[in-house]
This record gives structure tokens, sequence and C-alpha cells, in this order.
């Protein structure tokens, strides 16, 4: 069973799941990310996916690729090769000149090889059975079904995991929380629910609502210590971070919990 779905509370608090990696010491969504979160301890990892226009599953948060690289353009408008030849490191420090934007298959391969941290993947845009049989297919084979949540803000995308991929647990992530949110859960059969932060603080029942249905929360994203606090008192079962070294210094704090 993934870390994100344990059978009890957690005695440290939240799961703290690395939102695109540790996106605030290194790019975002790239290896050197991932790397950085899982030497961080973090639990587990939260990343972006996207179609290249050759039908490759890449590992981008944007619709294009100005913000986090060194090109232009729509991510599916580009092919899978020159999307690998981007530097998606210069941006954010010459320290990372050279990091790539990976491949759904190098981020996997990247998971399968650190046991000790899970999958949080959304899925950007609207996406089809079709379409996202290459990513299930790519989680069934290295072995993470036991510790992946599939997610998307589109309802659409969302049942097609559903059809896709019945033995992945789902997540439905929203901004505001809609009033038909818990019954979309039910709809959807999802185990986790995933609104922004600004939504949870401004409605704190809203996690003991989710839980009296039966489903998890865990928004996003949280990089504050009073953000930490309300979501705490709040009782959520997990805080998506940029900064998940200095979130689980912080619990482990608030605890009295040593760091594994």
């Amino acid at each position: 069973m993934t870390t994100l779905l344990p059978d009890a509370p957690h005695p440290a608090g939240p799961v703290v799941v690395a939102h695109r990696g540790y996106s605030a010491v290194a790019p975002q969504n790239t290896l050197a990310a991932f790397e950085a979160a899982w030497r961080a301890g973090a639990p587990a990892l939260e990343l972006d996916v996207r179609l290249s226009a050759d039908g490759v599953p890449v590992v981008i948060h944007d619709p294009v690729v100005e913000r986090v690289s060194d090109g232009e353009g729509a991510v599916d408008a580009l092919d899978a090769a020159t999307i690998r030849g981007l530097d998606a490191g210069s941006r954010f420090s010459p320290v990372y000149a050279g990091q790539r934007i990976p491949t759904f298959a190098d981020a996997v391969d990247f998971l399968a090889a650190r046991p000790g941290m899970d999958l949080l993947c959304e899925y950007k845009g609207v996406w089809t059975p079709e379409t996202l049989a290459p990513t299930v297919a790519a989680i069934d084979r290295s072995g993470l079904a036991g510790r992946a949540i599939v997610q998307g803000f589109r309802r659409r995308t969302v049942s097609a995991l559903r059809t896709a991929a019945p033995h992945l647990p789902r997540g439905l992530l929203c901004d505001a929380a809609p009033e038909d949110l818990l019954r979309a859960a039910e709809d959807l059969d999802v185990v986790t629910v995933n609104p922004s932060v600004a939504a949870v603080l401004a409605d704190p029942d809203l996690v003991a609502r989710a839980h009296a249905a039966g489903v998890r929360v865990m928004p996003w994203t949280a990089n504050e210590t009073s953000e930490w606090e309300g979501l705490l008192a709040a009782g959520v079962d997990a805080i998506i971070t940029d900064r998940p070294g200095e979130l689980r210094g912080w619990l482990a704090g608030r605890s009295g919990t040593a760091l594994r």
C-alpha cells in the first residue's frame, strides 16, 4: 500500500509530498529536483505529465516549454526528441545547466530504483483511456502500481483513468472546492480530493466532511509555516509543498519524532 494511503494516521502528521520534486532548490519536474526530494527524505513525489506531438508522455507542468527551458513552443506541437534536447536547468540556475525535461519513463525508472518514495502523478489536460495506456503500462512495468496515485483536474480525465487503470487509486484535483466535490468523488470512485491550500484554509471542516465520505485530502501547494499550521489543524492527510525538507523538519519538531 502506498505511503499516501496508510491504514492508520501517520504519528508524525501529514505525508510530505514533494511538489514537482524539491522545486525550491532545483528546477521543477527534473531528475535533479526528484533526486533532491529523495535525499531530503520526502516519502512521496508529485509530478505532471503531458503528451508530446509524437505521443510520448513527458514530465512538464505548463502547456508550453518557455518558462522552464531554453526552447519555445507548445508541448503537444514538439516531438519528444526536441523536448528532450532542451536545457531545463539554466533558467533556474547555471548550476543546473543541461538538466532535461524527463520522459515519464525516465521518472518511473527513477522511482523504481528508490523504493522509499511513492508517486502522485497529475495528468494535465484531457486524456482518454487510449492516450493513458503508455503511462499505465510504464507504472505497471516498473512495479509502481502499489506505490502510485493518479489524478487530474479534469473529471473526464479521472473517469478515463478509472477505465484505463481501475487497479490504480485515483485523485480529483480542484482549486476552489465546488459544492459537488464529494458527490463527484463518489461518482468517480476516487480515494482523495486535493483542493488548493486556500480552499482548505477557508473551509477547514472540508477535511472532516471528506473523511466522513471515506476520502483523503491532500492540498496543494503549501510553502509557509502559517499554511502548514492551518492544514495540520484541519487534519489533512498529506501536504504538497515545494519545500519538502523544511516541512519534514517542521513536522518532526511539532511531533517530537526524529526524522528517519
